[in-house]
């Protein structure tokens, strides 16, 4: 990592013109050091927060399709139905197997870049909090991007290292979610004393640009973490103590039934110059990143209606033109899906970092393991979220129904909530449930022998060390 891991301070802040960041010179940002000016606080601030989305349509992608939500039917790149269905994970590239790691890190490194120096820097005391706390909180995120992909207990917290040091040590990934919960107490500490921003936090923070609101980012951010920590099942470490701190942590986010469910943190794109584009927007006629056949079958029919759920209708379409009758069904390698993805309609569409709809399930969640329970709220937040996003009828599930039949309504919910924004993966391993992800091909592909899929496919838990991570340790 010693090499891989560069600062992208001023890379990731090229790229940010068109997103309204309001940089002095967005494509050739000064560099930050000692005696930092405003405006190259302001370029390695937002270079920060550009370096964190560089990953994030990857994690979107292969995320669903290791959780069987997604495809990519693709004939230009077999991997994506070959390595991520049937393996194995090449730990040698930064593309599949290996990935959800460099770019990480990355942003992680650009963030110590700025900490070094921002106590020099020529803004009041108060700003120079609020850029610790901003960088601790989006810190706090990649390490959680790595995390949600590896559970190996093989994570490096300690890579604040000159490259002239040994590698940082890997730790289990409980002493890397507390190392999580670190950063973000530390921000929250930052940012209770801090006076402003010095920098815009550009489209995707709208309602989070002082110290305060953002802090409310923040404890949702915790929320997930130690609701990720208290999950039964690796990588969360059956903390059952912390279902409690959950519902703490939501009590000061932004967390509001009265709000709409979209409200929330994003990473933002758009179509400007020198800004990228989110490549998951497509056209539904040509499109080759689809839906899972499971995603339609599951969905369940609204209110008084043979409409299927709202959410699903609103995320997922038929592949085929605005004057087409017919679905066209694209196969590839023994796979087939006429269900294209509309989640995220422009190329300018924004990726959400978290979002109230998820803290109201986390709240239902805490409420129903928590060691005093309110398993009728619980049951209430489910059943908001049933009928005022899915249109649905409430829900079988009852103040009295056992904990396994709750997981399973609470899991449905988080599907079609939560569809296609990166969390599928992370849902279903955390209670133990990769067993019941679909295998398309049990057995192989043998009916097109140049499929190049010679095996099963497999469901995985966890992608692997990369290897640049493992070889310097050996």
């Amino acid at each position: 990592m010693r090499k891989a891991i560069v600062a992208l301070t001023l890379l990731g802040a090229l790229a940010v013109g068109a997103c309204n960041f309001n940089l002095t010179d967005p494509n050739s940002p000064p560099p930050i050091g000692p005696n930092a000016t405003p405006d190259q606080v302001r370029s390695a601030a937002v270079g920060l927060l550009v370096a964190l989305r560089v990953d994030v349509t990857r994690w979107v992608l292969n995320n669903g399709i290791l959780a069987r939500e997604a495809y990519r039917l693709d004939t230009a790149d077999p991997r994506f139905t070959t390595e991520l269905l049937a393996g194995p994970l090449d730990p040698s590239n930064d593309a599949f197997g290996g990935g959800q790691w460099a770019t990480e890190f990355r942003a992680i490194q650009s963030g110590y870049a700025i900490l070094k120096v921002i106590g020099s820097a020529q803004i009041p005391a108060g700003q120079q909090d609020a850029v610790r706390g901003f960088v601790h909180t989006m810190q706090a995120v990649a390490f959680l991007m790595i995390l949600n992909s590896h559970t190996e207990d093989s994570i490096p917290i300690d890579v604040d290292r000159a490259p002239n040091q040994p590698p940082a040590p890997f730790v289990t990934n409980d002493s890397a979610y507390k190392h999580v919960l670190s950063l973000l107490d530390s921000a929250q500490t930052e940012l209770q004393v801090a006076t402003a921003f010095p920098f815009n936090l550009g489209p995707g923070f709208v309602g989070f640009t002082t110290p305060a609101t953002f802090l409310k980012v923040n404890r949702a951010l915790a929320a997930r973490v130690q609701a990720y920590r208290a999950s039964p099942f690796a990588p969360g470490a059956g903390c059952t103590a912390c279902w409690d701190t959950v519902l703490t942590d939501l009590s000061a986010s932004f967390l509001d039934p009265a709000a709409p469910l979209d409200f929330g943190a994003y990473h933002a794109y758009s179509t400007g110059n020198q800004d990228i584009t989110n490549a998951l927007s497509q056209d539904p006629k040509t499109a080759i990143q689809l839906a899972h056949p499971m995603v339609k079958d599951s969905a369940e029919t609204q209110s008084a209606s043979t409409l299927l759920d709202r959410r699903f209708l609103a995320k997922v379409t038929d592949r085929k033109g605005p004057t087409d009758t017919i679905a066209d069904t694209l196969s590839l390698a023994c796979l087939q899906s006429a269900l294209s993805w509309i989640r995220y309609p422009s190329p300018s569409s924004s990726i959400p970092i978290i979002r109230n709809e998820e803290l109201i399930l986390l709240r239902a969640e805490a409420n129903w393991f928590s060691a005093t329970p309110n398993k009728a709220q619980a049951v209430s937040d489910l059943n908001f979220i049933r009928q005022t996003s899915g249109n649905l009828p409430i829900s079988t599930v009852t103040a009295a129904s056992t904990d396994a039949a709750f997981v399973n309504a609470l899991l449905h919910e988080r599907l079609y909530s939560l569809l296609y924004e990166g969390h599928r993966w992370v849902d279903v391993r955390r209670y133990g449930r990769l067993g019941q992800i679909i295998r398309d091909r049990p057995n192989a592909c043998s009916v097109q022998p140049n499929s190049g899929i010679t095996k099963p496919d497999t469901v995985f838990s966890t992608l692997p060390i990369n290897l640049f991570e493992v070889q310097p340790r050996q």
